[in-house]
């Protein structure tokens, strides 16, 4: 029998750690901007900077490291502006593509 592993016990996941290049960035905003959910974009976004640096993209985008962490926390809701110049500072676009395809 496997021994049974208590959820508290497991590490922090930190997605940070697994965002080395742009094509990981990209993945991973695709998949979170499928789920059609501001905050966890935000949160994304957030994991996104700590891995590039917070203080860097804070000065590449013009924003304030304090208001760059407020703005990305977990279940913010940050304006489309910041957004924007966090993207454009960490390299990376935001691509709109139809839903449906014609057959």
């Amino acid at each position: 029998m496997s021994k049974r592993v208590k959820v508290s016990e497991l590490p922090d996941f930190d997605a940070a750690e697994y965002l080395n290049s742009e094509a990981d960035v990209a993945a991973c905003l695709t998949t979170v901007l499928e789920e059609n959910d501001p905050a966890l974009l935000a949160a994304a976004i957030g994991d996104i900077a700590r891995a590039r640096g917070m203080s860097q993209v804070a000065k590449d985008s013009g924003i304030a490291r304090e208001a760059l962490y407020e703005a990305l926390r977990p279940g913010s809701e940050p304006r489309f502006e910041t957004i924007s110049r966090v993207c454009a500072a960490l390299g990376v676009r935001l691509v709109a593509q139809p839903m449906h395809t014609a057959p």
